[in-house]
This record gives C-alpha cells, sequence and structure tokens, in this order.
C-alpha cells in the first residue's frame, strides 16, 4: 500500500500495548453481529473464530457452505460449468453448519465435509458455483437465518457479508494483504502446495469475485478496512477486539 492509500485503513492504537483481552467462552460483549470480509489469505478464518472464541460469540464460516455445494455438485456428477445444471440441484443438498468458534463443523447430507472441501479441484471450482443467482440466494438465507439466530451475536466471514448478507450488521470489517503474503499464508495451509502457483490462483479467484454479477466481492461503503500483511495473527486479532469494544462503547 503506498503512503496515499493509509487514509482508508484503521491503525490499531494498542499494537504493543498490553490489552486485556476477555477469556474464552465468556459472553462479555450484548449481542452483536459483526461481519469480516476480504479474500482469501487475509486471515479471515483465523481472525473470526478467535475473535468469536474471546468475546462469546457464535461463527460462521460462509465460504465453507459454497465449498460445501461446490463438493456436493463434484461428488454428483454435476457440471459445474452449466449454471443451469447448478441451479437445478442448489436445493438438492442439506448443509448445516456448526457456529461453535472452538469446533465448527459443516456436514453434507449428515457427512462430515470439513477435510474434503479444502482440496485444490473444489477450491478451482467454488467461484463458478457460487457465481450462480440461485445457489447465492439459497446459502444467503441460510446465512441470515443462521445470524438471526445466534442468542449471543455472531462473527459471520466471507466475501459480500456486509454489502449483501447483513448490510444491517451492527460492525463491517474489509481485511486486506499483499498478493504475495496472502500466497504464502493459504500455501501453508494447503500442504505442498507452490507458493507462485497459489498467488496466481488467488489473483484469478479476486478477479472472478469481484467481477461477478451476483454480490461480487467489495468494501461496504461503512466498513473499517485493516490491512494485515504486516501484523501478526494475534495483533490482527487484537485490532478487531478493539474495533468490537469501541463498538460496544458507542452503543451504549
Amino acid at each position: 500500500m503506498g503512503a496515499g492509500d493509509s487514509v482508508t485503513l484503521w491503525r490499531c492504537p494498542h499494537l504493543g500495548e498490553a490489552l486485556s483481552l476477555p477469556q474464552e467462552g465468556v459472553p462479555t460483549v450484548e449481542s452483536v453481529i459483526v461481519a469480516i470480509d476480504g479474500p482469501s489469505g487475509t486471515g479471515k478464518s483465523s481472525t473470526s473464530k478467535a475473535v468469536a472464541a474471546k468475546l462469546g460469540l457464535s461463527y460462521l464460516d460462509t465460504g465453507a457452505q459454497y465449498r460445501a455445494i461446490t463438493w456436493w455438485m463434484i461428488s454428483n456428477g454435476v457440471d459445474v460449468t452449466d449454471a443451469e445444471a447448478v441451479a437445478n440441484a442448489a436445493s438438492k443438498p442439506v448443509i448445516v453448519s456448526g457456529t461453535d468458534p472452538g469446533r465448527p463443523t459443516i456436514t453434507v447430507d449428515g457427512a462430515d465435509a470439513a477435510g474434503p472441501i479444502r482440496t485444490e479441484e473444489v477450491t478451482s471450482k467454488v467461484s463458478a458455483v457460487s457465481a450462480v443467482p440461485e445457489v447465492r440466494s439459497l446459502i444467503t438465507e441460510l446465512q441470515r437465518s443462521i445470524a438471526r439466530s445466534a442468542e449471543h451475536g455472531i462473527v459471520v466471514e466471507g466475501r459480500d457479508i456486509g454489502t449483501t448478507v447483513l448490510p444491517d450488521a451492527d460492525l463491517k470489517i474489509f481485511l486486506t494483504a499483499s498478493p504475495e503474503a496472502r500466497a504464502a499464508r493459504r500455501s501453508g495451509e494447503l500442504k505442498g502446495a507452490d507458493v507462485h502457483a497459489t498467488k496466481e490462483a488467488l489473483i484469478k479467484r479476486d478477479a472472478a469475485d469481484s467481477s461477478r454479477k451476483t454480490s461480487p466481492l467489495a468494501k461496504a461503503g461503512d466498513a473499517v478496512e485493516v490491512d494485515t500483511t504486516d501484523l501478526t495473527l494475534d495483533q490482527v486479532i487484537e485490532c478487531v477486539v478493539t474495533l468490537v469494544d469501541e463498538k460496544r462503547t458507542a452503543a451504549k
């Protein structure tokens, strides 16, 4: 990021200082909905899960739901490049997301899908499936239902949460990072993945997500942008917890 871009970024004022964080699992924040968006490799999942655990909130990985339906399509022989075929099959799988940040789960038709949805094959095809309007409509309603039913509030992460899924979220955060940092993180998650190839795949995914007609990847106008390139995971978590606490204080 250049110097001229820094005005759009939120700088955590507490970095390098001691910050007393709540104990995990203790619901210290009144019901609050936090939307965390951003491209792959910015630390959304790790940050969201940790923040939810520290603040006693539920957690939802919306990307996992799109991966789950993509995995179902592949497993059931649906041509993911055929939008009509995908649309016709979209309502068939039953996707259930567990919202415990300490042990998030996802099942498809009762089968554990946590491992299968993280393969390169699913990664390469999820954009095509998620771009189908019928898929987005069904998954979006599922996500809204989960958020509405979260008793103590929820941290929801994805790519269009603040703009489309939960436009009235109490707090919207958009995480960013350089392509190089994102590729390094993602290749570490995908064992044996080549960093250069991963970077190219991420850039391609960004283009597809940003240009799709239905709910493109975009920063909400009232979202806080946090560049995680040079921050440790603990620092990013600290920043988000601080933002949630500031939002809670302002609402009192």
